[in-house]
């Protein structure tokens, strides 16, 4: 099989010729061109450029393309700041009041700033791949967090602590995934495969199992229904220990849950077998300081685990940082190769 269609049998539960492999390495790429990486996350050309350079040297399967967190905040009108050495980040809130939701626009991704350019940078990446890696355009951020950046933290908990104005919440949680969802169909019509929303404030690390099932789930799932009905395949990535909730992640109906290490491998194999395909779940913090034959031994245990009847994925439990050595990357790919073979 090529790239592409490991990619696709496993995501479709089929049995592929060995476990594919995803870099989340959109910093780590960004990094090694030597470039600031507040001038490669503006630019659809610099990213693209920087996300080939990567493919070409460790030749995994699917790439994974975003430039940060704050693409739809900065979209919707937000402010955000643009770091030397890593990701940008949105700064204050766009709103004060949940009132306010009634006057947002959503934006269009092929006119607005930065999504305009991720879409530049998907379309190169698929004239250039020209079907040998699957490509992962990111759809930024899910409902719950671009919710919580656009009110924010602080004051979205406040609201949901308080429950004195939930119809509010809930406006704001539709506006927010209908900004995704364009925002995802635009980047599968510029050439990717699939796409992904991150979600780590409705994990339990910040979220109770509770609110997360009355706020962010029904959400996520109304965005993965929407996106199937288009054909496209929806990733959903929640940061942290999602133990309480993997009968509700995988309930989602995401073709892809991205997730964490700190989740427990056993129970969401578990909760997911048959039903979704898992990528993941190695530390990134193992990924940055250990050492090649630690990354191999982590892989291999995860692989035994969740090779068996598919729907496996092998990659980084959430994004990489600037400066993770090659070595380990490489050590990460070849380990798919020497111990993912079906």
């Amino acid at each position: 099989m090529n790239s592409l269609e490991r990619v696709d049998a496993a995501i479709r539960l089929k049995t592929p010729d060995r476990v594919p492999v995803d870099l989340h390495n959109f910093q780590t790429a960004a990094f090694a061109t030597g470039l600031p990486m507040s001038q490669v996350f503006q630019s659809g050309e610099l990213l693209a450029e920087a996300m080939l350079k990567a493919w070409r040297e460790f030749g995994h399967d699917m790439i994974l393309l975003e430039n940060g967190t704050a693409c739809n905040a900065q979209a919707c009108g937000m402010h955000v700041i643009y770091q030397e050495d890593s990701a940008p980040v949105a700064e204050k809130p766009l709103i004060v009041s949940l009132a306010e939701v009634a006057d947002l626009e959503v934006p269009d991704p092929y006119k607005a700033f930065p999504m305009c350019e991720i879409l530049k940078a998907t379309r190169i990446l698929a004239k250039e791949l020209g079907g040998r890696a699957w490509i992962c355009a990111r759809a930024d951020q899910g409902p719950m967090d671009l919710a919580a950046q656009l009110r924010g933290m602080d004051a979205l908990m406040m609201d949901i602590a308080t429950g004195e104005e939930e119809a509010g919440i809930h406006a704001l949680l539709d506006y927010a995934r209908r900004v995704g969802t364009r925002y995802a169909q635009a980047l599968i019509e510029c050439g990717g495969h699939s796409t992904s929303i991150g979600e780590p404030i409705g994990g339990p690390d910040l979220m109770s199992p509770r609110h997360y099932k009355k706020y962010a789930w029904p959400q996520e799932k109304k965005m993965a229904d929407e996106l199937k009905q288009h054909g496209i395949i929806l990733h959903n990535h929640i940061c942290g220990k999602t133990d309480k909730i993997v009968e509700d992640f995988v309930a989602t109906g995401a073709q892809v849950l991205e997730v964490d290490h700190k989740t427990d491998a056993r129970k969401i194999k578990d909760a997911a077998r048959h039903k979704t395909c898992l990528l993941g779940a190695i530390d990134t913090g193992l990924m940055a300081f250990g050492k090649p034959d630690e990354i191999d031994a982590a892989c291999r245990e995860l692989i035994e685990l969740w090779k068996p009847d598919s729907g496996f994925i092998l990659g980084p439990g959430c994004a990489l940082g600037p400066q993770v050595p090659a070595d380990n990357i490489h050590a990460l790919v070849e380990a798919a190769k020497r111990y993912g073979a079906y």
